[in-house]
């Protein structure tokens, strides 16, 4: 009696929903809604430029494979003749050939060495954080200024290029580093290898600092040296990363455009013409826009492909 005067409802009971809760339980659908409106408000803008710039090129890269289009008359629908065109090119060949050279040599370097740095690093008890800046140092310069500088090292002349004039102290001969056919590529190479082993090897660092320390004391009690405690401790706590690592070194190499195209500009004689600087020919300098797109989805095809296969590989081996 004194709770109704006092104007209290009754108690629901247990597992009993309130008429006014509607559907989905309180706090309610509709209420759910309205929180979440100045969030999705908020997120808005971020949606609307990632799909501008993010996912309306790749649409429209797609599209211009199967068009005729130069960008000023309007586009003309031609189904796979872009595609026809394309691998009657005899340059398709020697590009995709020397993509996969490029991406092997920076594999064979660019891959352990940035796994030996972060090593060396990690056994240091001074000046750790010295060398980590000094190795993380030509990560920091913008791509174009390095390739440049590293032009200028390999300058034929004796009198002006750094590497030929370090070879001259030695009494050695001076070298065509960019302008041989077989001694370009691995020049390119060394300079993106040294452009990019640094960021990489900040990330082995820091997945050796959080490898457990008892498992490299347990190892030292059993009587293991250095090189049994990486084989047996180091690699196995390191082999998710050097997994993810990889597959985004092969995703990388294979997109290599600025060494050749500022440092050679695919030459001599086509030596150092990837994939990618093929493409930027078939849009900026043969106004074939079409063709250009219709090899981008060939390559982003090819490494998706390659993507999955290597994931799906290496799933058991990375747990």
């Amino acid at each position: 009696m004194k709770a109704t005067l006092l104007g209290t409802r009754p108690r629901t009971a247990p597992g009993s929903r309130r008429a006014n809760d509607g559907p989905s339980g309180p706090p309610g659908r509709l209420l759910r809604v309205r929180r979440s409106v100045p969030g999705w408000c908020y997120l808005a803008p971020a949606i609307g430029l990632f799909a501008l710039f993010g996912w309306y090129p790749i649409f429209r890269g797609i599209q211009m494979a199967f068009q005729e289009d130069n960008l000023i008359d309007p586009p003309r629908w031609i189904g796979l003749e872009n595609f026809r065109h394309m691998l009657t090119d005899p340059l398709l060949a020697v590009a995709w050939r020397n993509t996969i050279m490029w991406t092997l040599l920076s594999l064979l370097f660019g891959f352990a060495i940035p796994i030996f740095v972060a090593l060396i690093i990690n056994e240091l008890r001074r000046g750790r954080g010295f060398f980590q800046m000094t190795v993380f140092l030509p990560s920091v310069l913008p791509p174009v200024v390095a390739v440049v500088l590293w032009k200028w090292f390999y300058d034929p002349d004796p009198d002006v290029g750094l590497f030929n004039q370090a070879l001259g102290l030695f009494g050695l001969p001076a070298m065509q580093w960019l302008d041989s056919a077989t001694m370009a590529m691995p020049s390119l190479v060394m300079q993106s290898v040294w452009a990019g082993s640094g960021g990489t090897a900040l990330f082995y660092l820091a997945a050796l600092q959080s490898i457990p320390g008892e498992l490299y004391e347990a190892a030292e009690v059993d009587g293991a040296g250095f090189f049994r405690r990486v084989w047996h401790v180091t690699f196995p706590q390191l082999r998710y990363v050097m997994l993810v690592l990889f597959i985004l070194d092969v995703v990388g190499s294979m997109q290599v455009f600025v060494q050749p195209y500022i440092m050679t500009g695919g030459g001599p004689g086509d030596a150092t013409t990837t994939v990618l600087l093929l493409i930027f020919r078939y849009a900026f300098q043969y106004n074939d826009f079409g063709t250009a797109a219709a090899l981008s989805l060939i390559l982003a095809v090819v490494l998706a492909v390659l993507s999955a296969v290597y994931l799906r590989l290496t799933r058991k081996w990375a747990t």
